[in-house]
């Protein structure tokens, strides 16, 4: 939406007054004032004078003399007393009115115009004709983000499936729905460009136009970047002051009816320490201090305790504010699909031509994800609006690399037409001049890159021999940020457009030296011999090195950029700035084939997820896709699950899903046939869905590594996290708990059944329910050996009032009466969330589980639900051992092929057929046996020792067939069943038709566990040692009894045996535990 709204209407005879309501005269507002004064106390009056002095004596605002003995007010009568008041306020009033309006004014006239990415040397538009709204919506925390800004933009880009009410700038210090707290302080986070500091101009000039936030008396912009060059002392009063002049006339804001507002831009530019933890205290406006110290105390509330803050920020710094003097965190998330076409509309007259630019960036994923940012959507227009009315089709760009290019040349030609009048429309053929800055500049962007900083000042300029009024000729390249009005400013600082302009930079510069001084930037060498033998691809080389160690990506977009300069194509675009661009066709294929080859071998070698996504836009830009395009073939004809994927065709497939502007609603990773390498290339992906599904897919602590990352990704819709029957152990949750408790993080959800987690995890789960900036409202921690020691731990964090957990799962973890007693004396504490509670298949005792049962019927607690069920003292054993059940193999349903022994409890395949009677369950053909025991209702665990090299254990619906060779009456040839064939070789599951591959080490012995009610059953290797190794999870649901089967291998004589698991204690099958 357009900036709109009729034209301010301002006369001496309708004023807008301080405290926003309108007055038909000054003095009116005065007399009111005077009366209202005389009536009450000063400190009571809702009208009394705005603004105090710090004076003893009443200011002199005429040269009529005022009375200062006291003798002499004590002989004045009431109407003495009255007339010198209301001559007093009268006067006051119209001097802060006045002071006021001078600042708007002010205000008004610096922001009604704008120039898009470019500074005052550059054709200026009215503000209202080119504003477009920005999507705005509440941010969560200022936790910190060190992701690369571009991999955050691409989450931002995904459609949004979760409702999220946008935000108005001018309404930031309105409180949310739910919010009952006052607003003081507000900090708005966003990306390089991505409308942050139009969103302050929108609000500045609003409110200096009248339009919005007229119960703000004050409001006093003060951009960090300025505040950087203050070396001197000042007090509050003094800085504002300096800032604006007009404020010389007021001696102090203290009074608490006066609502002002601070807007500080750019903490991501800051230089001040912003000592928090060390500044002095100071709380008096006129005390003079330094101007770091004002800052920390102005956003601690020590100074103006009653002032609005509104702090601007990349995410990176966002956490240079402690939290606890933040009410509220917004986000600018830059514009949304219908958002960027109204922009487009706006931007380009010509309407058919603003539809051919949007139906073009809509052609490229990268070009549609990077203008979310509004800078870029204008770098867009500027190259597209030339590009489409005089290119070929196929020279509009479509990569960034080829946008970039063409906005540096096009600048070049916008620069020679206005300051050397020149008429050539060729910005191939380069000036010797315009070579020499365009590369001076270029060697800013990469030393300013490698220092991390995206602001520099005059020194910065001159260290790479660019003169000050050179650079301002580049201005839409190099923008002269601070202007020089008013006396306010006292030095200028530069910056390049927009981040993604600054790396392309440095990719030239990168590219440059090589090719024409023989320089490797990330090797530099004086010998000669050296420089003579360096080539490209060891550039690239070196490049893609530096780029894999950086941990947050910063070097990411330079890497794509230099690695799309090594095309042809686009060296021949820059042929005016590089003297040699490798001579022939032949050797810049060459070039591409070799990083091609050495990226594809990282691809494969690299051990983080998140780097190797990078090196796939690398490869885009090379337009070497041969790999995704395969991977998306194979995605759109469903055939991904059917084929058993490498590593990095699964870093492809990762790659893809990343970039699809779809939210995934559910991701299973075991969908995808992989190995454990391969499911960690995979891990990523969860930052982009809604629930994912990762049980049983052999992940460790160290993929909690990634997981943690995606857990603090900006925006991220994930809800739901499935880790079950995961090895993770209590380091893995350790590092979990980091993810979990960032303030980015959005997770309501883990489940953490059978991940080997001990006590040890405990105090870092309480640290996560405790958090106030947890989301958590279920934790499944069902089936570890967590006992009353963890659970004690745990119940630190349930107790929190901050601990909004509704659901907690503690079945199967040796929890006894001592462990319910604590958690109801947890729930004693905070007993206003938690709804449900599982404590089946532990031993909570008669007495405690009578204190949890009370809850229930006590109005006071939300708990509704509370599982007791199948306890008892054999549920204190260690692991899945708790789950014993005792099974016999059922005589009439042996082949008769196989003979039973050992109490019916081993099977043995033999040449000679045996005597068994004909039964309508007896398998004639297949060499198989079921147990008499179904299974149903309840959780059981048995082990399988084989003799010899191959066997199938299984389970069975009793209904499945059990004549002939076909796969009906095959174990895990059908749906009525489903086996696992063990041998030698390795493993392989089996049902209905469907088979994989199942990585794991070998044992003779083989471990399975079925939790019917879940609808799991596990298989797990079982050494000698007895430690279980999961090997694989089927997740489906039950709907009848299951009995366990085997099958014999006739070719491998082979004997299977029910091992004996600790009698005592042990649940019989038809106890439907």
């Amino acid at each position: 939406m357009s900036l709109s709204g009729e034209r301010e209407e301002e006369t001496t005879a309708s004023k807008m007054s301080l405290s926003g309501e309108r007055e038909t005269t000054a003095t009116k507002m005065t007399q009111d004032t005077s009366s209202k004064s005389v009536q009450k106390p000063r400190a009571e009056s809702p009208t009394t004078i705005l603004l105090s002095m710090k004076s003893d004596r009443p200011p002199a605002f005429s040269q009529e003399p005022l009375l200062d003995d006291n003798k002499e007010v004590e002989s004045l009568d009431s109407e003495d007393v009255l007339k010198i008041t209301h001559n007093l306020l009268d006067r006051r009033s119209q001097t802060l009115l006045t002071v006021q309006q001078d600042i708007k004014a002010k205000l008004k006239h610096k922001y009604q115009h704008i120039s898009e990415g470019i500074g005052h040397h550059g054709n200026q538009s009215l503000f209202k004709d080119i504003y477009t709204e920005l999507y705005i919506t509440e941010g969560g925390s200022g936790g910190l983000n060190n992701e690369h800004e571009v991999r955050q933009i691409e989450m931002a880009s995904k459609k949004q499936t979760t409702q999220e009410t946008p935000i108005k700038c001018n309404d930031i210090f309105k409180p949310l729905p739910g919010q009952d707290k006052p607003i003081r302080t507000v900090l708005t986070k966003g990306i390089a460009g991505i409308g942050k500091t139009v969103s302050v101009q929108k609000v500045i000039l609003d409110w200096a136009e009248g339009k919005a936030n007229q119960d703000v008396h004050f409001m006093f912009p003060l951009p960090f970047r300025d505040l950087n060059l203050k070396k001197d002392q000042y007090s509050l009063m003094q800085l504002l002051s300096h800032y604006f002049p007009e404020m010389k006339e007021i001696d102090s804001i203290e009074d608490v009816e006066t609502k002002t507002d601070f807007i500080l831009d750019g903490l991501d530019e800051c230089r001040l320490p912003l000592d928090f933890k060390n500044n002095e205290k100071c709380s008096d406006v006129t005390k003079t201090t330094s101007v770091d110290v004002l800052l920390t105390n102005l956003i601690e509330g020590n100074l103006l305790p009653s002032a609005l803050l509104w702090i601007t920020t990349r995410p990176a710094a966002a956490n240079q504010i402690p939290p606890e003097c933040v009410d509220q965190v917004t986000e600018v998330r830059g514009f949304n699909d219908p958002q960027k076409e109204e922009y487009f509309r706006k931007k380009i007259t010509d309407q058919k031509l603003a539809n051919e630019i949007i139906k073009h960036i809509m052609t490229s994923r990268s070009l549609q994800i990077m203008c979310h940012i509004p800078v870029f959507c204008w770098i867009s227009a500027t190259v597209l609006e030339t590009m489409l009315k005089v290119a070929e089709k196929n020279e509009v760009p479509k990569t960034l690399t080829q946008m970039c290019s063409h906005f540096t040349l096009i600048q070049i030609i916008v620069k020679n037409r206005k300051y050397n009048k020149a008429t050539e429309t060729n910005p191939k053929e380069l000036s010797q001049s315009d070579k020499e800055l365009i590369l001076k500049l270029a060697k800013l962007a990469f030393q300013q890159l490698q220092k991390g900083n995206l602001i520099f000042y005059e020194e910065d300029l001159r260290e790479c021999g660019l003169d000050v009024t050179e650079a301002s000729e580049y201005s839409a390249l190099c923008t002269e940020i601070f202007k020089e009005e008013s006396g306010l400013y006292q030095e200028k600082i530069y910056s390049f457009v927009h981040l993604s302009i600054q790396e392309f930079l440095a990719a030239v510069h990168a590219l440059e030296s090589c090719l024409d001084k023989k320089e490797n930037v990330f090797s530099p060498t004086s010998d000669d011999e050296e420089k003579e033998s360096i080539k490209l691809s060891d550039l690239h080389r070196r490049a893609v090195d530096q780029a894999l160690k950086s941990e947050n990506g910063h070097l990411d977009m330079f890497l794509r950029f230099l690695l799309g300069l090594s095309l042809e194509s686009n060296q021949n675009l820059l042929r005016g700035l590089l003297t040699q661009t490798g001579s022939t066709t032949q050797s810049h294929k060459k070039t591409v084939k070799r990083t091609v080859r050495y990226l594809s071998d990282k691809i494969k070698e690299e051990s983080s997820p998140e780097r190797i996504i990078n090196l796939f836009h690398c490869l885009n830009e090379l337009g070497a896709n041969s790999l995704v395009e395969d991977m998306q073939t194979s995605l759109r004809s469903g055939t991904l699950s059917e084929t058993e994927l490498k590593p990095d065709q699964c870093s492809a497939l990762a790659y893809l899903l990343l970039m699809s502007e779809e939210v995934l609603e559910e991701f299973d990773l075991k969908t995808y046939n992989t190995s454990e390498k391969g499911y960690q290339r995979l891990l990523p992906v969860v930052r982009t869905c809604k629930r994912a599904l990762l049980a049983g897919c052999k992940l460790t602590y160290e993929s909690c590594e990634t997981l943690t990352l995606a857990l603090q990704t900006p925006n991220s819709p994930l809800r739901e996290l499935d880790l079950s029957y995961n090895d993770l152990g209590d380091r893995g949750v350790e590092l979990l708990c980091v993810g979990l408790t960032s303030p980015l993080c959005n997770i309501q959800t883990l489940v953490l059944g059978q991940c080997g987690l001990t006590e040890g995890c405990c105090s870092d789960l309480a640290s996560v329910l405790s958090s106030p900036n947890s989301q958590l409202k279920q934790l499944e921690l069902r089936d570890n050996d967590l006992q009353d020691s963890g659970v004690t731990l745990l119940s630190a964090g349930l107790e929190d009032p901050d601990c909004k957990l509704h659901t907690l799962g503690l079945s199967g973890c040796l929890v006894t009466e001592e462990g319910c007693a604590v958690l109801s004396s947890a729930l004693r504490s905070n007993p206003s969330h938690l709804k449900e509670l599982d404590l089946s298949y532990n031993h909570p005792g008669d007495s405690a589980g009578g204190l949890l049962s009370a809850a229930l019927v006590d109005p006071t607690y939300k708990l509704t639900k509370l599982n007791v069920d199948h306890g008892g003292e054999c549920r204190l054993k260690s692991g899945l051992r708790k789950y014993a059940c005792h099974l016999t193999l059922d005589p009439n349903t042996a082949n008769p092929n196989l003979i039973l022994s050992e109490g019916n409890r081993k099977v043995t395949c033999v040449v000679e057929k045996q005597h068994y009677e004909d039964h309508p369950d007896r398998f004639d053909y297949l060499y198989q046996v079921l147990c008499r025991e179904g299974l149903s209702g309840g959780r059981y665990y048995w082990e399988v020792e084989r003799d010899g090299s191959m066997a199938d254990i299984g389970v069975v619906y009793k209904g499945m067939k059990r004549k002939g060779w076909e796969d009906a009456s095959w174990i895990g040839g059908n749906r009525e069943s489903r086996c696992l064939l063990c041998s030698h070789s390795g493993y392989r599951f089996y049902h209905d038709g469907v088979n994989r591959i199942i990585p794991g080490p070998v044992s003779n012995r083989v471990g399975v566990y079925l939790d019917w009610p879940a609808g799991t059953l596990t298989f797990y290797s079982v050494p000698s040692s007895g430690t279980l190794t999961h090997l694989y999870t089927e997740h489906t649901t039950f709907t009848e009894p299951l009995y366990p089967g085997f099958g014999i291998s006739f070719f491998a004589v082979t004997s299977v045996t029910l091992c004996q698991i600790d009698d005592q204690h042990i649940q019989r099958g038809e106890c439907n535990s």
